[in-house]
């Protein structure tokens, strides 16, 4: 290794250090700081992701990575070197767009919101977080200027989260999407009776909750060695490095799914960085390739295992005899149809696999909106409310079970909410092909041997982090870029049983 690359190392892990040395500072603000903290936490953040940013875009880091480039040059495409100084530089390029001023106002916006946000959600009252909102927004605007932008200043953020996709592709996705939910919905609440959920609100003890869903998850693969979980307002996964990869998630004693599925998906995101190379540790290299393709194995790890029948097939008796009171009488496949009951509902994360893409559609379409100033924040529940109204046919009651329910805004992040759908049509691609070369998936979830298919991930997705954008490594495992066909096709099949044939057409 060259004197340069080895120099870049260095301070790539130093950079690396200090971001998660604000990281676990941002989990115990999620987990266990006093309310009093706020001011204090503010300053520490704004500090470090200063300094941060600083070192990473100094010239020392440009004059090093011109180096190292034309000593890797020959190298394969994946090797971890050429792959280090590739990613290295996308980052580079798009960190020297951002004055250090806006990044340390943007670090601060966040650790001030966050607990308001908490606060106005707890009181359902979007008025006290307005003003937080609008600030958020403006800084958006703000990265989206400073990075530039042809067309629409979404494809700016986009570019940073998912590279090498477009809002106009994106919208043409959703609108693919729409066109094959929409009807799929329709037919399900036609056939509603077909599927009973109530054993899933009688009552569920939540300690006993949480303590079952750290033994689902362990048994998935979680390693508890390399993790802990605790409980938050909004469930996350947040990772300090190989040996300490963190996950969250909340309970309620009326609505069985919110823990066990909220902790699952949450596992997924964990799994896949515990399985990252750590040979890759200590560099840009060292995280998921997008939030889009973390997102799909969240979203592969809670639905298309956790809720198949297979699944429930090696789970149900030891969930019987955890809650013995509340499942009296309930048999294995009335427990499977009922975690899968398809229905229109207000909270994003306890939707269904149906209409689950709708609600990041409206997100999708509010934040575009918001940065291209046709609406107004203070306009923003309303609009909700009819967006909501239009595409799920329900009223939202308040706030909190409206525009206030999710965390994401109380910080400066645009562009995240689409990877939760990128990561669901992902997610169906990558287990598409995982069924192809695993003929048995099934037989081996049923008996709980779960290290098949995570093995099988680690092999094809996790190791590689960051190597590969999302086209680049979806063509690498599957042979052909991201496409939603195998998702429609997936949730066709699976809700046309369990609500009848025409569903599947």
């Amino acid at each position: 290794m060259s004197d340069s690359l080895q120099r870049l190392k260095e301070i790539l892990g130093e950079v690396t250090d200090v971001n998660r040395a604000s990281a676990v500072l941002t989990w115990d603000q999620e987990t266990y700081m006093p309310p009093g903290g706020v001011a204090n936490r503010a300053d520490q953040l704004t500090t470090l992701r200063r300094l941060a940013h600083v070192r990473f875009t100094s010239e020392e880091v440009g004059r090093l990575l011109e180096e190292a480039e034309g000593e890797v040059g020959g190298l394969p495409f994946d090797s971890d070197d050429a792959s280090i100084v590739r990613v290295t530089r996308r980052d580079y390029d798009l960190a020297r767009k951002l004055p250090t001023e806006l990044v340390a106002e943007i670090a601060r916006a966040g650790a001030t919101a966050r607990p308001v946000w908490q606060k106005a959600r707890q009181d359902s009252d979007f008025t006290l977080f307005e003003p937080y909102l609008e600030r958020n927004v403006e800084l958006n605007r703000k990265v989206a200027d400073a990075l530039g932008y042809r067309e629409r200043p979404y494809d700016a953020l986009l570019d940073r989260t998912e590279p090498g996709l477009t809002t106009d592709q994106l919208e043409a996705i959703f609108a693919q999407l729409k066109g094959a939910i929409v009807p799929l919905v329709g037919d399900v609440a036609r056939h509603s009776e077909a599927v009973d959920d109530s054993v899933l609100y009688r009552g569920f003890d939540p300690d006993a909750q949480v303590a079952y869903a750290l033994q689902v998850v362990i048994k998935l693969g979680y390693d508890p060695e390399r993790g802990r979980q605790d409980l938050s307002t909004h469930p996350f996964t947040i990772s300090f490095g190989p040996g300490d990869v963190r996950i969250t998630t909340r309970v309620s004693r009326d609505f069985f799914n919110e823990c066990l599925f909220g902790s699952i998906h949450e596992a997924g995101h964990g799994m896949y960085n515990q399985g990252i190379g750590q040979n890759l540790d200590r560099t840009p290299l060292w995280s998921g390739a997008s939030p889009g393709v973390h997102e799909s194995q969240s979203r592969l790890w809670e639905n298309m295992v956790g809720r198949s029948a297979a699944f429930w097939r090696y789970f149900y008796p030891s969930l019987r005899n955890a809650f013995p009171g509340p499942l009296k009488g309930v048999d294995e496949e009335s427990f499977f149809r009922a975690v899968n009951k398809s229905y229109p509902s207000l909270i994003r994360v306890e939707a269904d696999e149906v209409t689950y893409n709708l609600h990041i559609l409206l997100r999708f379409e509010l934040e575009n909106e918001l940065l291209e100033g046709s609406l107004k924040v203070a306009d923003l529940p309303e609009a909700w409310n009819a967006r909501i109204k239009s595409y799920l046919g329900i009223d939202v009651p308040n706030d909190r079970e409206g525009v206030l329910q999710d965390i994401h805004w109380s910080g400066v992040s645009f562009a995240i909410f689409p990877g939760y759908t990128l990561g669901n049509l992902m997610g169906a691609q990558l287990m598409e092909k995982a069924r192809k070369e695993l003929p048995d998936l099934d037989g081996t979830i049923e008996r709980g041997e779960f290290g098949v298919l995570l093995k099988w991930l680690r092999t094809n997705v996790y190791r590689h982090g960051r190597k590969f954008t999302p086209n680049e490594l979806m063509e690498r495992v599957t042979g052909q870029p991201l496409t939603a066909e195998p998702w429609i096709a997936y949730v066709r099949q699976k809700f046309g049983a369990l609500y009848g044939a025409k569903a599947a057409s």
